[in-house]
């Protein structure tokens, strides 16, 4: 059974349960599982008069709010693809991923109306915008409201796995940012895993706290809640206070999160007078959970983190396990279905375990190829058919998977490979280090040469001699920083990951 053939089930076995309430300032709009279907079938509807055919784009930039998850359902069951875009992308940006993707319809809030017509010619690549007022549930419904429900009831839910259901562009740290096509195969292939390997139950309680343009809240959070027939309350921006309000108030058993979330959540006015005794779970992803992160937020909550392991390419990979070991510092072990194995990047030879390699994946989760670049999709994928992530890691003789970075951020210093996040654990471990990111800048002597840029604790005199001496304590005289800048803030996406390309465009050029 599919994702959507599952969630059609669900709406039908659990009509009068909430499926999502959406929490504003101004109040709670709570809707069940035939609400949600009633919905979903009658903005069917709407796109069908819009034209919306079967394997057409349909761009969805709007903020969290319930006429995205309604638009991103009914488009999927109608056989077209959701292309969920990120509110924040400046016009230009927009423009780009309009035009590669041929959209035939964009949806955004009225708020960027402005920005949108401002663009020379217009909004490209899309027969209408249409602009929604997502401050108001009301305002959707009366925009669908000429579509009855049965009017799309008796359309099948789409049956053929390899059909393309999602796009989702990656990051574009090498290059213009491509799309990456999820089919129905994949998503059900994950969401299986996770359903199996989290033990999802009807009766879970899913504070959804991520943004919804990304795999991580939309494809794990999301559509994990929903597969299992549990119960999400979304809140449309994380606040921590607010956060760990509801977590207690609603006894909410789930929550992801990464790892800047988790750092202001311990960092929260009297955190650990919080009992989330009754959370069962809460994963940390996206980005590597520092050590020193991990043991903070078990001492405060008394909660182990689960760190798991995935791409917008492959949804989720690795996964530590649910009852076992939690291992710092470690992603586990591979979930149901997928397989993983570490080689050696020039050769692909596997490397034993212990060794340093790429890591390379395979399994029914892994995506169909990038949108319109076969030549980019080749080179993705070795001859027999794994996965280049692009990830550099290591294999436990026990089935656990380490992860060092990504191979385009290793640093060669002097003939030496330098790991960035070998050395930012080093850095985490200084009492006066508040957070750190480390890149490699050209150099002409050695290559390229190590260089930390740091946000100290506040009321703290941190000087480059004492991280150099810290530093020298515990690495090899090659990967010791030999530059170090002190800053105020990282760069972060939207999901708080460090942008390292754009540090080094901006601090590697400079002295």
């Amino acid at each position: 059974m599919t994702f959507l053939q599952r969630l059609r089930t669900n709406c039908s076995k659990y009509t009068a349960k909430t499926a999502l309430e959406f929490v504003r300032d101004d109040g709670v709009t709570a809707v069940t599982y035939q609400q949600l279907e009633d919905t979903t079938l009658r903005t069917m509807g709407y796109l069908r008069a819009k034209g919306v055919r079967e394997g057409d784009r349909v761009a969805l930039q709007l903020p969290k709010c319930l006429p995205f998850v309604y638009l991103h359902l009914a488009t999927m069951r109608l056989g077209a693809i959701s292309l969920p875009l990120n509110p924040g992308y400046p016009a230009h940006e927009l423009s780009y991923f309009l035009q590669d993707a041929e959209a035939r319809l964009l949806f955004a809030d009225t708020e960027i109306r402005p920005t949108l017509t401002a663009l020379p010619g217009g909004v490209p690549a899309v027969d209408e915008t249409v602009f929604l007022d997502t401050h108001s549930d009301e305002w959707f419904h009366a925009l669908i409201a000429g579509h009855n429900p049965a009017e799309c009831a008796g359309l099948a839910v789409p049956q053929d796995l390899t059909a393309t259901c999602l796009m989702i562009y990656t990051s574009g740290t090498t290059g213009r940012p491509k799309g990456a096509e999820l089919t129905h195969g994949n998503l059900t292939a994950n969401i299986t895993a996770l359903h199996q390997a989290w033990q999802w139950q009807a009766d879970d309680v899913l504070l959804h706290i991520l943004p919804l343009f990304h795999v991580h809240g939309l494809l794990v959070a999301l559509h994990g809640a929903l597969n299992a027939g549990a119960m999400t309350i979304l809140l449309p921006r994380f606040d921590p206070e607010k956060a760990l309000q509801t977590l207690c108030a609603r006894k909410c058993t789930i929550l992801m999160g990464v790892p800047a979330i988790h750092r202001r959540l311990i960092n929260t006015p009297d955190a650990s007078a919080y009992d989330l005794s009754h959370v069962r779970l809460i994963t940390s992803g996206s980005d590597r959970l520092p050590d020193d992160l991990f043991r903070k937020f078990t001492t405060t909550f008394g909660h182990v983190l689960l760190e798991r392991y995935g791409m917008s390419e492959t949804g989720m990979l690795i996964s530590n396990p649910l009852h076992g070991e939690r291992r710092v510092g470690s992603v586990g072990r591979p979930l149901p279905g997928v397989a993983v194995r570490i080689v050696q990047p020039e050769t692909e030879e596997p490397l034993p375990d212990g060794h340093i390699g790429e890591v390379q994946v395979r399994g029914d989760n892994i995506f169909k190829g990038y949108w319109r670049q076969p030549e980019k999709t080749a080179a993705a994928f070795t001859p027999d058919g794994w996965f280049r992530t692009g990830d550099v890691g290591l294999r436990e003789p026990d089935g656990y998977f380490t992860l060092k970075g990504r191979s385009r951020d290793l640093i060669i210093s002097g003939g030496y490979n330098v790991y960035p996040s070998e050395v930012e654990l080093v850095l985490a471990e200084h009492p006066a280090v508040q957070a750190s990111a480390v890149i490699g800048c050209p150099d002409s002597d050695w290559g390229e040469i190590v260089v930390a840029i740091i946000i100290p604790h506040p009321q703290t005199h941190l000087t480059r001699e004492a991280i150099t001496t810290h530093c020298r304590a515990y690495l090899v005289n090659y990967k010791v920083p030999r530059r170090i800048i002190f800053v105020e803030d990282l760069p972060r996406n939207s999901l708080g990951k460090i942008q390292r390309a754009k540090l080094q465009h901006e601090l590697c050029s400079q002295p």
